[in-house]
């Protein structure tokens, strides 16, 4: 995520006809003002990839007093008690998390955990949760089983586990749609489910038959129009699965090819299109983009990919695809006061102040038992504008 989108190419429905002048975007409020004195702490969690323990993320979340969380599922098993998680963001007011997942070829049982915490939160399912499923099932006969006892004929009607995970998180799942968070001033529209990157639209018979989606263009007018209507004093958060094109196509670029010879851009291009179309007709602020998918990792050894852009036009692109998210730590390090090992746990935390971006960073949660402490934290972003990655 990161980049400008100058050199997008602009979508045919996004041209107005001659004879019909492109209306202009009416002024908006001043941002900064509408949100002064307010501190929103979002943690972004993407593609977890089995690195999830309910409990110990609860304490690492509460620790970090985040108002917000975002997932990027895919690739994820959650081990714990989910009511002791919802009760902890209880404690933080407004507590939120951000998911562009990839909870884990399918995996309900996490999927029911996450839908079931009770703190604001807005997630996107990746590739992988939609690992084996090519369309939805029937819900006519061929796929129902009938068992009968003595008294009652029972009808259960079978279900993929795509449509299953979408029926679990319900209207927190964000693909082409909007979330509103009023008390935050703070608007999360989602881009394209399932998304594996790249020119090709992964799993297009699963986005025909919930959202109608043919094509990258009937993608990007859905995304587009998922923004409209965003209450004039909100910001808005991008959030996808995958980063968009024109982020670069280095091997080590936010969105770049790293397991091929020469990279190549691999990201979504109906994501940036949207984003150009946005830009160039309406007044929705969009001070972030945040996704996962491409492993801050490089394949074969080839060191790290840029996890953050701060495009011309100010757009920060962020990539919270921190794989592996989860290291071992054990007493002989810093953890000398406990008996038992430990965990350092990764999260990408975003500050807004007063309105606008203020802080980024990849933060690393050591969690003891009940004892957490900050471990590492590696500034991505601060408000001077200057990106350190």
């Amino acid at each position: 995520m990161l980049s400008a989108f100058l050199h997008a190419p602009t979508l045919s429905f996004l041209c107005s006809s001659s004879s019909s002048p492109q209306p202009q975007p009416k002024p908006r409020p001043c941002l900064s003002s509408m949100a002064s004195s307010s501190l929103v702490r979002i943690a972004v969690v993407g593609d977890v990839h089995d690195d999830w323990d309910l409990e110990e993320d609860a304490n690492a979340l509460q620790f970090l007093k985040c108002h917000m969380d975002l997932k990027n599922l895919s690739d994820k098993r959650l081990r714990g008690n989910a009511a002791g998680f919802g009760a902890l963001h209880r404690q933080v007011p407004l507590s939120s998390l951000s998911n562009q997942c990839d909870f884990g070829n399918e995996n309900l049982e996490l999927v029911q955990d996450v839908a079931a915490l009770n703190f604001p939160k807005a997630v996107i399912l990746g590739n992988h949760d939609s690992w084996s499923t090519q369309q939805f099932s029937s819900n006519y006969a061929l796929d129902n089983l009938m068992i009968s006892n003595s008294a009652h004929l029972f009808l259960f009607r079978k279900k993929d586990r795509v449509q299953l995970q979408l029926e679990c998180l319900g209207q927190e799942h964000v693909g082409y749609k909007r979330l509103d968070f009023p008390l935050l001033k703070l608007s999360i529209v989602g881009g394209r489910p399932f998304s594996c990157g790249g020119q090709q639209i992964f799993r297009k018979r699963l986005l025909s038959a919930r959202y109608g989606i043919q094509d990258m263009e009937g993608s990007a007018k859905r995304i587009y129009e998922a923004a409209l209507g965003t209450p004039e004093d909100h910001l808005v958060i991008l959030l996808a699965h995958n980063g968009p094109t024109g982020l670069g196509s280095e091997l080590n670029d936010i969105c770049g090819k790293d397991w091929v010879f020469g990279g190549g851009d691999h990201g979504d291009p109906d994501l940036a299109q949207a984003i150009s179309h946005l830009k160039e007709t309406t007044n929705v602020s969009i001070p972030l983009v945040v996704f996962g998918h491409m492993h801050k990792e490089l394949a074969h050894g080839n060191g790290l990919r840029k996890m953050i852009v701060v495009g011309t036009d100010n757009i920060i692109y962020l990539n919270g695809a921190i794989v592996p998210r989860v290291k071992r730590s054990t007493n002989e390090t810093s953890l000398q006061a406990s008996n038992s090992d430990g965990t350092y746990r990764a999260f990408t935390v975003v500050e807004i102040l007063n309105g606008q971006v203020n802080k980024i960073s990849e933060s690393w949660v050591s969690v003891v038992g009940n004892e957490t402490t900050l471990e590492e934290e590696h500034i991505l972003f601060k408000s001077n504008g200057q990106s350190s990655r």
